[in-house]
């Protein structure tokens, strides 16, 4: 976490005990909690009773739920790789992609009980309600850019209490045709904190 302003403390969770660096937090000296997370993308198969990686994928949602459950959220912001596109508008097609790792109604599901309890709200849809929004594409397309075969899978939430200071927001789709780039695209959310 690269912040401007001071940062009062600094912590991380082993969600789901997997024993990898997936979360880390600060509180800013305004007292703002920021949590980075970087959820299981969840190998190709969808069921958890025959893909392990599916299986932490959705024990590490849970587990993420059930920390959110348990303590105040207040002054938040969640964000991160949630490996997740949880809208029909987040991915190139809902219906091929519903079967899909990232776009199944299980992950949905799933995510929409982390989100629900800490009551976030999804700022970058918040600034950017309508239409198809990517943040990843894969490095298999040929030509990822004329393809847009792309999914959002990258997220910033905040808790209610701070989600209307968000002013606006940007996926800079640019970056992900820069040299040897990542098949993600930074997301950028300015707000009057």
């Amino acid at each position: 976490i690269l912040s401007k302003l001071p940062i009062r403390k600094e912590f991380s969770e082993d969600f789901a005990n997997l024993g990898h660096a997936r979360h880390v937090a600060a509180v800013l000296e305004n007292g703002i909690t920021i949590h980075n997370f970087y959820v299981p993308a969840g190998g190709d198969e969808p069921d958890p009773n025959t893909n392990e990686k599916f299986s932490q994928k959705l024990s590490y949602l849970t587990h993420m739920e059930q920390y959110f459950d348990n303590i105040d959220v207040k002054k938040s912001i969640l964000v991160g790789d949630l490996n997740i596109a949880p809208r029909p508008d987040d991915v190139w097609d809902h219906k091929k992609l519903s079967g899909v790792v990232s776009h199944t109604p299980i992950e949905i599901d799933y995510l929409k009980k982390v989100q629900n309890s800490g009551r976030w709200v999804d700022v970058v849809r918040g600034c950017i309600p309508d239409g198809l929004l990517f943040s990843w594409w894969s490095y298999r397309a040929k030509d990822w850019s004329f393809a847009d075969k792309g999914r959002r899978l990258d997220h910033v939430w905040a808790t209610p209490d701070i989600s209307d200071r968000a002013r606006s927001a940007l996926v800079a789709r640019d970056v992900r045709g820069w040299e040897q780039p990542s098949d993600h695209a930074p997301i950028f959310v300015v707000f009057d904190v």
